[in-house]
């Protein structure tokens, strides 16, 4: 049956492609809904004449691809073609045509490197892990779990000469790639039977991944021979395990045979918290020289050196590029703060004041202000949904949509539109913005406002009462539905008459007992608080933080207040 695979930009699904016509788009009704902002409400048209399906665009906003081109006409379908109705990606499941022979097999893989002395080049290494069949056969001796030191008590002397040696070796070099090799390097001094050496490291995944090998003699095999018995219960009881005998104790492993490794140690790395972040392995293939329990003790007390080091070089990167990640967060901050307006509009009668708070370096609260014609004034305000990175990066679009439309469009609802329209464009699934347009006559005292889901500016009242801008009116936010046709309330501004819009992070800020601040309390403000919008926004401002109290904001908090003022 012909199907519709989707791939990316919506969650995942099969839509089977019946015999006729069926419409694709965002709308509800269309016979294939897709849920994404970018695709048109009637996108594109597909007709199944059989088994043949063809594919039509219907002057969709951002158009129809297949296989990355752009069509303008009816085009037919053929299996495995790949289609973009905007950002959604799908794949096209016809009649498949018949199998082709399959390709001769591609050589393997090269195995990664391991990491070198300094400046030589790293040997190729790979990781040989086996599964023994008597497991138990495989572990003659361990340590009982003592910490990352092992059992300091035993042996003190050979262990702090040897830690002493191992703190020497890394000393001064916290990096990764170089402290690994110098650490295996004194492995062979300390241990003067080991033949070969490695440590291998968790990755992302928890896996244990090789990092590092040495061995004494350049034609030797790369390859690292380990036990998974003995990998498992080194990582579970966070022990070393020692085969004095691995001749025997290893007979069902033919690696470890090949290689004629007769005595071989491995200890786990343990980092700060006691988990482990590593493994060290050494072997032997002299017969004479196997490994005993103190030495198997005393790399344990190695091992607990060299994940000290190894903690201490993973924490210095992650400071390094906390402190990167910082200076770029500054510089972030400081173009965002250059987004936002230096002065506010000087206008004989009125006045103005804004405030900007955001909860970390940077947000996604938005305000602008800014003269359109000589008596014409226009005041934006917008709350992004979410904060830090993700919202100011939506605020600065939206700041510089705002800015030009409002060059060319000056009605306030269509100019609404125009940026709703622009922003559902390119919109990020999820990420939307409460949104307050407002134009001001200077002639009329006007005062044309477009509400797109934002909470209802409030106005305060000469006599101290106050008053919202009709609900009834409010569209949906910015970003959400494109085309939507917005509507103004249009209100004229009394002498006296303050206008207060504030983002969510106002009547949601949180004292230390999580009691929230609340609109009824900047209902109150506004009620008692003082006749100048400078005034009243600065008091307003100054009771959040004081019922704060100390507690860091959970969100952006921005204030504007516009008023008119006495006659």
């Amino acid at each position: 049956m012909a199907k519709l695979v989707v791939i990316a930009g919506i969650d995942p699904s099969t839509f089977a492609i019946d015999q006729g016509e069926t419409i694709v788009g965002r709308h509800p009704d269309s016979g294939l809904h897709l849920a994404c902002n970018a695709v048109s409400g009637t996108h594109a048209r597909l007709v199944r004449e059989g088994d043949n399906c063809f594919l039509e665009d219907l002057g969709s906003r951002n158009g129809t691809f297949i296989n990355n081109e752009q069509i303008s006409q009816r085009m037919q379908l053929k299996h495995s073609d790949e289609v973009h109705f905007g950002p959604v990606h799908v794949r096209f499941e016809g009649v498949a045509p018949p199998p082709a022979a399959a390709p001769a097999a591609a050589p393997a893989a090269a195995p990664a490197p391991s990491f070198g002395a300094p400046g030589q080049a790293p040997a190729p290494f790979k990781l040989d892990v086996a599964s023994d069949d008597d497991d138990s056969a495989t572990i003659t001796g361990a340590l009982s779990s003592a910490g990352r030191f092992g059992v300091l008590e035993s042996n003190a002397e050979a262990k702090l000469k040897a830690v002493l040696e191992i703190s020497t070796a890394l000393a001064g070099n916290l990096d990764v790639d170089t402290v690994l090799p110098n650490l295996l390097t004194t492995l062979f001094s300390i241990f003067p039977s080991a033949d070969r050496a490695c440590v291998l490291l968790k990755d992302e995944n928890g896996e244990m991944t090789p990092r590092a090998m040495r061995h004494r003699r350049e034609d030797e095999d790369a390859t690292v021979r380990m036990s998974r018995a003995v990998m498992s219960k080194v990582l579970e009881d966070k022990t070393g395990v020692l085969s004095a005998d691995a001749a025997s104790d290893f007979s069902s492993s033919q690696s470890i045979a090949d290689l004629a490794i007769r005595s071989m140690m491995c200890v786990p790395m343990l980092g700060l918290e006691g988990e482990p972040v590593g493994i060290i392995n050494v072997d032997s293939q002299n017969p004479l020289g196997q490994f005993k329990e103190d030495d198997l003790d005393l790399l344990m007390a190695v091992a607990g050196q060299a994940a000290l080091t190894y903690e201490n070089a993973r924490l210095l990167e992650s400071f390094i590029a906390k402190q990167k990640q910082d200076n770029e967060l500054e510089i972030a901050r400081d173009v965002q703060r250059a987004l936002l307006p230096e002065d506010l509009p000087k206008a004989e009668g009125w006045e103005f004041f804004a405030s900007y708070d955001s909860a970390q370096a940077v947000g996604g609260d938005y305000y602008d202000a800014f003269v359109l014609s000589e008596d014409r004034i226009c005041l934006s305000f917008g709350d992004v949904a979410g904060k830090g990175v993700p919202g100011a990066l939506i605020m600065s679009r939206i700041s510089s949509c705002v800015q030009s439309t409002m060059k060319f469009c000056q009605i306030a609802d269509q100019a609404c539109m125009a940026i709703n329209d622009h922003m559902c464009d390119t919109a990020v699934e999820g990420r939307f913005v409460t949104f307050v347009l407002m134009i001001i006559d200077l002639k009329t005292n006007e005062m044309m406002l477009v509400n797109a889901g934002h909470m209802s500016p409030l106005i305060r009242l000469p006599d101290g009462g106050f008053e919202e801008f009709d609900e009834e009116m409010v569209g949906p936010p910015i970003g959400i539905v494109d085309e939507y046709p917005y509507e103004v309330d249009v209100r004229v501004i009394q002498p006296g008459e303050t206008v207060v819009v504030v983002t969510d992070g106002v009547d949601e800020a949180m004292n230390p007992a999580g009691d929230l601040y609340g609109k009824e309390r900047i209902i109150e403000i506004l009620k008692d608080g003082p006749s100048s919008a400078e005034d009243l926004g600065k008091v307003l401002l100054s009771d959040v933080r004081r019922h704060a109290a100390g507690r860091p904001q959970n969100d952006d908090i921005t204030i504007m207040t516009i008023g008119r003022n006495p006659e």
